[in-house]
């Protein structure tokens, strides 16, 4: 334009006086897009199965449906994200092959709990690998105090790790919990209306 050249749409933008995003600041719209769809997904479930959107089982969905689509992300780059694993998670430190085994380990407890099937295998798994990342982000957040980008939603994220990895690996120990006290016979699990 005139004697200035615009080199695509964020010179466009930049030229025009619009803000432009900076692909490197933080954010948590992945996850929020993230969890938003997996909640949305569960309801829509739940009222397919069970005529409510609101039951048990749309709660349960709701953490393996979530389970499955951050493995799914992790899974479109592998090494990538072992490299922002291996930042932080405690484990993946000391045996680098964990930081590869993760994504498949969380994608195969999550399937097999949207399925309801092999608990026997799907809650040690998420037991297991949330009990580690729930202990390793709090340590590099709130002991050693780091600032590190997340893994959680693939290796090539902004989001900050924190508060919603906590979050995330906690859903998964509850869920394994929750599952393995309905395999007992001790909880309601699934079903209709809570």
């Amino acid at each position: 334009m005139g004697d200035r050249r615009i080199g695509g749409y964020d010179d466009l933008r930049r030229y025009l006086g619009k803000r432009v995003t900076d692909p490197k600041a933080t954010s948590y719209r992945p996850v929020i897009a993230l969890f938003g769809m997996t909640l949305l997904m569960a309801l829509a479930a739940s009222f397919a199965v069970y005529g409510t959107p609101f039951t048990l089982q749309g709660g349960e969905w709701f953490i393996a449906f979530s389970m499955a689509i951050l493995a799914l992300l992790k899974l479109q780059n592998v090494d990538s994200f072992a490299t922002m694993f291996l930042n932080y998670d405690l484990l993946a430190k000391r045996w680098v092959p964990y930081s590869y085994i993760y994504p498949f380990a969380e994608g195969l407890a999550g399937i097999l709990m949207i399925a309801g099937a092999l608990t026997w295998l799907s809650v040690p798994i998420a037991l297991f690998i949330g009990t580690i990342g729930a202990v390793s982000v709090f340590k590099a957040v709130y002991l050693d105090r780091r600032e590190l980008k997340c893994a959680c939603v693939g290796g090539s994220s902004n989001v900050p790790l924190g508060f919603v990895s906590l979050t995330e690996n906690l859903m998964m120990v509850a869920m394994a919990v929750w599952m393995a006290l309905g395999a007992f016979g001790l909880l309601p699990v699934g079903g209709h209306g809570m």
